[in-house]
């Protein structure tokens, strides 16, 4: 499709197969989303937030375990029983994000897509596409877990570091 309306207005910039936006993008991105600070939307929105980011951690590992063996070599998927224990751990992953977007879905408006869109990328990587897993060039679940995560940065008001140094103390918490 045509992008050039976007990078003309200097809202994208084209890399490849791959569009990405742009810093003047993203500030007008998160003004137009953020929720309003201090309101009861933002607070439902926080809890949910909340409880997604020991389960974002973990997204992490089932797609870094599905590349690379743990012995840091790439994963060449000739085991089936290795595959079939990341596929269990993915499995689990989806089980748990699902009742933070139920939860979102009622708070947030449009959020319910992400399911729907995670739960289409399952189906195909079942079906055997092994790239709509963890691939960037497709509507994989990795994709669109990123695009969820970045729109709960966004109408939070929520930076990168902020996110990371949170995450890290939930997870550390959860593990007692």
């Amino acid at each position: 499709s045509d992008h050039s309306p976007l990078t003309e207005a200097g809202l994208a910039m084209v890399k490849g197969p791959v569009v990405l936006p742009t810093e003047r993008a993203k500030t007008i991105a998160a003004r137009t989303l953020r929720v309003p600070a201090g309101s009861e939307q933002e607070e439902r929105i926080t809890a949910a937030y909340r409880a997604f980011l020991p389960v974002n951690r973990r997204i992490r590992e089932v797609c870094t375990a599905w590349q690379c063996r743990p012995d840091g070599t790439a994963n060449d998927h000739t085991d089936s029983v290795y595959d079939a224990g990341v596929r269990e751990a993915l499995e689990d992953v989806h089980e748990d994000i699902q009742p933070v977007l139920r939860r979102l879905e009622s708070v947030l408006a449009g959020s319910g897509r992400y399911l729907t869109d995670l739960e289409d990328a399952l189906d195909r990587f079942d079906d055997g596409a092994m790239e709509w897993l963890a691939s960037p060039l497709c509507d994989s679940y990795h994709t669109v877990w990123m695009r969820l995560h970045q729109e709960l940065l966004l109408v939070l008001g929520i930076s990168r570091a902020q996110d990371e140094a949170l995450e890290e103390e939930l997870v550390t918490r959860s593990r007692g």
